[in-house]
């Protein structure tokens, strides 16, 4: 019986071998297939990451470009407003010269009074304004000390006469006021 139990179990393990290895094939071609989606899907998402990337690149270049042409823009023109409100004050003195001839003092003097509220305005409207420290306390991150002198008047260390008036834009130094500071009354 044993002998008749392996002829009736070879066909068995024959046919199981056939299945086994049709199922190996089955199998075999179904992970291929499956490898073949995922790899299709993998290179779709590269594409499509690389088309993305391709769009940015070209995005940031042109951002790029324009950024620098924009900074050159500013550069060329940002006195523009300044310079328009300037034409006024150099209106007013081509004015001045040209009635200068038979003009009084007086109204030479009226002339130039008008040219000079003129620019003050015009400083002004641009962030200008003026540092005149006249009877304040000496401040070297704003004034220039030219010289001491004593005084009877003044408190020491405080500014007794503004030689030369500075210049503040939007809070930034453009010239310190030039100073003569009171020193102590020799005695």
């Amino acid at each position: 019986m044993a002998h008749n139990e392996e002829t009736q179990a070879q066909p068995l393990v024959a046919g199981s071998e056939s299945e086994a290895a049709e199922g190996l094939e089955s199998a075999a071609a179904e992970a291929t297939g499956e490898v073949s989606d995922g790899l299709a899907e993998a290179q779709a998402v590269a594409e499509e990451n690389l088309n993305k990337y391709m769009r940015l690149a070209a995005e940031m270049d042109n951002l790029r470009k324009r950024t620098t042409r924009d900074i050159e823009h500013a550069h060329k023109f940002a006195i523009e407003r300044f310079a328009g409100e300037l034409l006024a004050v150099t209106d007013s003195l081509e004015m001045g010269l040209a009635a200068a001839d038979g003009a009084s003092a007086e109204s030479l003097v009226e002339g130039t009074e008008a040219t000079l509220k003129l620019l003050v305005g015009a400083l002004e409207k641009s962030g200008v304004t003026v540092v005149d420290p006249e009877g304040e306390p000496f401040d070297p991150q704003m004034h220039e000390a030219m010289t001491m002198q004593p005084s009877a008047t003044a408190e020491p260390g405080s500014v007794l006469t503004v030689v030369q008036k500075g210049y503040q834009l939007n809070g930034r130094l453009l010239r310190p006021a030039r100073v003569i500071v009171a020193a102590e009354p020799s005695d």
